[in-house]
């Protein structure tokens, strides 16, 4: 019977000592999940109104806000058993500055994640260059930003490489600029050419009439008239307009008479070589 009596004043001792902070602590813990569920559900909606803002980011910072006000809870609620938790906030503060040092590379490439999906240089289907390499965008990740190459071969980019680079983005912009340069011999008339270029760029229901094809005389070159030809397109026609109009013009200056010519040399022979003939110039 006496151990019975210890054991119910011990019980009572505990339950009149711990009980309040026992119901504190259970409080704090369901008021600080609930607060935690809210501002999660907060942050998602408040960053949906945006349409600057990824999917995946805002899932990252309903979960990091979500995740941070939990931290707090757990922490309020080991205060209420008299835990000290600033030795608790030293020690994860140094053990989070370990893991950083450890991961430095890892959250670079995070937070270069998360400023290409706040600003979003290039989205998903564009054709950039970037860090020395090019492609068509698949995925953008927090880490990782994955591009196919134009034959098709999967190419795995560290965010931090690209946000440290100068992004081209191809598909920016609706339209493009074709150029293409052609040389003429020097005999041909710069004003027939011209024209004949101009309208062999008329046929093609590709080539934009507002801004204006072009051409001008480029330079003087060695061997040829230089003449630089511009015409805006779609940004989905490039490609195909700059194949389809080098073979046309090549096609229209044969007809027209106009030659194209190629680098030549003249060697003049000066004096006697010892074994080679001599052939006046």
């Amino acid at each position: 019977m006496e151990n019975l009596d210890e054991l119910v004043d011990t019980l009572i001792f505990y339950v009149t000592t711990y009980g309040l902070n026992v119901v504190g602590a259970i409080a704090i813990l369901i008021v600080g999940l609930i607060i935690a569920g809210w501002a999660a559900r907060a942050v998602d909606r408040g960053l949906a109104r945006s349409s600057r803002v990824d999917d995946t980011l805002r899932g990252f910072f309903s979960s990091f806000a979500k995740y941070f006000i939990i931290v707090f809870t757990v922490l309020a609620v080991l205060a209420q058993f008299g835990v000290q938790t600033a030795s608790l906030i030293a020690v994860f503060g140094a053990a989070g500055l370990a893991i950083g040092l450890a991961l430095q590379g890892t959250l670079s490439n995070l937070a270069a994640g998360v400023m290409l999906l706040l600003f979003r240089p290039f989205k998903i289907g564009d054709y950039i260059e970037a860090a020395g390499l090019s492609g068509t965008v698949k995925s953008i990740t927090l880490f990782v930003t994955e591009m196919a190459t134009p034959d098709n071969v999967q190419v795995v980019v560290p965010n931090g490489e690209l946000w440290g680079a100068s992004i081209h983005n191809y598909s920016f912009h609706d339209t493009r600029r074709v150029d293409l340069t052609l040389g003429i011999g020097y005999e041909a008339n710069i004003a027939d050419a011209k024209a004949a270029i101009l309208d062999e760029v008329g046929k093609d229901a590709r080539a934009h009439a507002d801004p204006a094809p072009m051409v001008a005389v480029l330079g003087l070159g060695e061997s040829s008239v230089d003449l630089v030809v511009r015409v805006w397109c779609a940004a989905g026609d490039y490609w195909s307009l700059k194949f389809d109009l080098t073979e046309a013009l090549k096609n229209r200056l044969d007809r027209e008479g106009i030659s194209i010519p190629f680098p030549q040399r003249t060697v003049h022979m000066i004096g006697n070589v010892p074994g080679v003939a001599s052939t006046p110039t």
